[in-house]
């Protein structure tokens, strides 16, 4: 049983009021969260997968969830986006580093989530730049994890 310290549990009022706790886990408060930090919006994610055969991947992918692939190149990687995959096959120097990338993050705008990301204390590596699709960025977290940020909106020009 988990209950707040602020909730009164059935053992408390079973009890008259003397608090046992034989049992029950308390949660910690939540901190207080800032309401003043730019917010972005997550729209969706996606899992990266660095494959060696890309056809016969894509051709899995497929059949897996029933959609076709959108193909594009990006910096002599091949890549195939289908439903929440994004299959990427080329050359190992390339791909070493794609493989340093744990997820790609949806968001509604990149240039929210570089203001938002280096509020938090996050550090980015590259971007915004334009891509085939719209915009993204790479981010280092102050956990060590890097992401990437995509949008769907077209570059200034």
């Amino acid at each position: 049983m988990y209950a707040r310290d602020t909730d009164a549990s059935a053992t408390d009022r079973a009890s008259g009021g003397r608090r046992e706790t034989s049992g029950t886990h308390r949660l910690p408060r939540a901190a207080a969260r800032p309401t003043n930090l730019t917010r972005m919006e997550i729209l969706g994610t996606t899992l990266r997968i660095c494959v060696d055969d890309l056809e016969t991947s894509v051709a899995f992918y497929e059949r897996l969830t029933g959609t076709s692939a959108l193909r594009f190149e990006r910096g002599g990687v091949s890549v195939a986006a289908v439903g929440c995959f994004l299959l990427m096959s080329g050359p190992a120097s390339e791909i070493d580093v794609l493989r340093k990338v744990t997820a790609t993050i949806a968001v509604k705008d990149v240039d929210e989530a570089l203001t938002a990301l280096t509020e938090v204390g996050g550090q980015v590596l590259a971007g915004p730049v334009p891509t085939p699709a719209g915009r993204n960025l790479i981010a280092l977290h102050p956990d060590g994890s890097i992401f990437e940020y995509v949008d769907r909106n077209a570059a200034a020009q």
